[in-house]
């Protein structure tokens, strides 16, 4: 999730760098802006997302602790089961 967001951070910061500059049209502004709000609301997908995985499931789920296939397959069958 970490990635993402950053990702998402460091294209957010180029193209808003790449906007300031005077020596591209207004269509390519367009098209930055609108990439700018698909971003954030993929951003906010993404932190929502997590919160609500941490709400439901907790940090405590059987998958962190299983230690063979068989058993990280039997958990998550218990998980998608609930």
């Amino acid at each position: 999730m970490l990635g993402k967001v950053l990702l998402a951070v460091g294209v957010l910061k180029a193209h808003s760098q790449i906007a300031h500059e005077h020596r591209i049209d207004a269509k390519v502004l367009r098209t930055f802006r609108l990439e700018m709000w698909i971003t954030l609301a993929g951003l906010a997908f993404i932190l929502g997302g997590y919160a609500m995985e941490v709400y439901f499931y907790g940090f405590e789920t059987p998958l962190f602790s299983c230690d063979t296939e068989t058993g990280c397959q039997e958990a998550a069958a218990a998980i998608l089961s609930r």
